[in-house]
């Protein structure tokens, strides 16, 4: 058991020169396949409302913008969504599975086949069917052995794919920031409709309160015999139409807490605790720094996730063509054997202990190439399948660069658009308050009949409430501007993607290596895609 094996010369020499061989394929590896070139995007050189006083073509960082809106409770909310959200935890674990995947693809580039054999077999053959003119009726035969075969990367299809994984990989990290940055904006825009229903239930309870009085009034004038039961059926009309708006405004305002529910991973109930008593649409700011359009590419994570999956899908192509042209791979097989049976065995040895013996070595290897000379087409064909996908990616990114100036632009006019109208609304709403006012005092002086008063209350009620809607269209169209202007998914930089406690759970379950370690997941942007990885063994 103790003895020291020597290869013999032959093996010495045939190992040399595998390994010569190894090196000058190597040496003379090309990649085949086109090098991914960033996709040309169009877009304008300013905003269309950029002469706008509101807007600022200046560039501004975003990453907490909604700061700007001055609420705490806001601020808090998002805290706990960025902490909480299950969709968000999904993306996040995308992460580490693409950042597996990467690991597969870099592990090809080594030997891809490393198989340790054993094997002890004992066989005994009847008289009546083996050969008893040598006397082999029983033996023992015993073999410890290694196997390796390893394709080299001649035509660079292992580096493409390991191209094409980490470019996957950084998409990854993309998806999430998008996800986070979508996050973000939908806690914002749903608490916006959320203190817009509480003021709109405010303002229809207060008019609630006034038509009571103008019943009262008209049913006093009534009974004094001053006007007809019409002016009483007409307020009562009037009130409880106002108060039909109630019921459907709770139920506004209990879906929009709903919805925050989920954003935020709570369940139903549970939102009304954070939100506390019922608060006012979040102020905005009259003015925004938006930068210039060419901004949009660096910033909108949605942007760079469809260049780096036009990437990913470029690098398959040569994936495929590498099948087009001979594949070359080293085989190697080394062990100890033996077979001993009907007094074969050494004097004082075992069967096993001559598995042990100098003599028992044995090795296998040499070069093999393969080449599907006859594939019918077949590998052509895929080859203008990954193409075909390429141009659908890069035509994709152009919708994608061309999606997000839309955004953009549609969050602008919308914002400046909003605080105009909002301007005329509240003279609007002055005049329908001074009209109330007037109609009432003529009423009870005998000057003017019931339905002008029905008339100017019902306006009253009409302005009150389209003002605070278009007050809260101006606080969602700025969440929507600085969505669109790729703001919000700074948040996570220099943080993990992962909860730790998700993590140890993982950790526990799966042996996850260092993968598991920010490092292994933080996306390193100075360096060349496909080249700063490494499998983690």
């Amino acid at each position: 058991m103790g003895i020291k094996l020597k290869a013999p010369t032959w093996i010495q020499r045939g190992q040399q020169v595998s390994v010569a061989l190894a090196a000058a394929v190597l040496a003379s590896c090309t990649t085949v396949g086109p090098d991914f070139e960033r996709p040309v995007a169009t877009v304008a050189e300013q905003w269309q409302d950029a002469e706008d006083p509101q807007l600022k073509v200046e560039s501004a960082e975003f990453r907490d913008w909604w700061n700007a809106f001055g609420d705490p409770k806001l601020n808090e909310l998002i805290d706990v969504a960025y902490r909480q959200n299950l969709s968000l935890l999904i993306a996040g674990l995308r992460i580490l599975e693409a950042r597996a995947q990467l690991g597969i693809a870099v592990g090809s580039l080594y030997p891809q086949q490393q198989i340790g054999t054993g094997s002890a077999i004992y066989q005994s053959a009847s008289e009546n069917s083996a050969n008893t003119a040598v006397g082999d009726l029983s033996f023992t035969s015993y073999d410890l052995g290694f196997d390796a075969a390893w394709e080299l990367d001649f035509w660079g299809k292992f580096r493409r794919g390991i191209e094409s994984a980490d470019a996957s990989f950084l998409a990854s990290i993309s998806d999430y920031d998008n996800s986070l940055e979508t996050l973000i904006g939908d806690v914002a825009n749903t608490y916006v409709v959320i203190r817009t229903f509480e003021e709109r239930l405010a303002i229809a309870r207060q008019n609630v309160a006034i038509q009571q009085r103008s019943v009262e009034i008209a049913d006093v004038r009534f009974r004094g015999g001053a006007t007809t039961e019409l002016d009483v059926q007409q307020a009562r009309s009037l009130l409880f139409n106002t108060l039909a708006s109630i019921p459907l405004l709770e139920t506004g305002l209990r879906q929009a807490e709903n919805a925050l529910g989920i954003l935020l991973a709570l369940s139903p109930g549970k939102v009304r605790a954070i939100l506390g008593e019922a608060g006012t649409i979040p102020g905005a700011a009259r003015d925004v720094a938006v930068g210039v359009p060419a901004e949009l590419l660096r910033r909108r994570p949605d942007v760079r996730r469809a260049e780096l999956q036009a990437a990913a899908q470029s690098a398959l192509i040569g994936v495929a063509k590498a099948d087009l042209y001979p594949s070359f791979v080293l085989l190697g097989s080394i062990g100890l054997a033996s077979s001993s049976g009907n007094g074969n065995t050494r004097t004082g040895e075992s069967d096993f202990d001559e598995l042990f013996n100098s003599d028992s070595l044995f090795f296998v290897g040499g070069p093999q190439f393969n080449w599907p000379i006859f594939n019918y087409g077949r590998i052509k064909n895929n080859v203008r399948v990954q193409d075909a996908r390429l141009e659908q990616a890069l035509v994709n990114y152009q919708n994608t660069v061309l999606n997000a100036a839309r955004e953009a632009e549609d969050a602008m006019t919308g914002f400046l658009r909003s605080q105009d109208e909002v301007e005329y609304r509240i003279k609007s709403e002055r005049a329908a308050k001074r009209a109330v006012e007037l109609a009432l005092t003529q009423y009870k002086e005998g000057a003017t009949d019931y339905t002008t008063v029905l008339n100017t209350q019902n306006a009253l009620v009409s302005q009150q409430d389209q003002l605070i809607v278009n007050r809260g269209d101006i606080a969602r169209n700025l969440v929507a501007l600085y969505k669109a202007l790729g703001g919000g998914w700074q948040l996570r930089q220099g943080s993990d993607f992962v909860p730790q406690g998700v993590v140890e759970q993982m950790r526990e379950r799966t042996d996850w290596g260092k993968l598991l370690e920010p490092a292994a997941t933080q996306p390193q942007e100075e360096a060349e895609i496909g080249s700063q990885r490494s499998p983690d063994w």
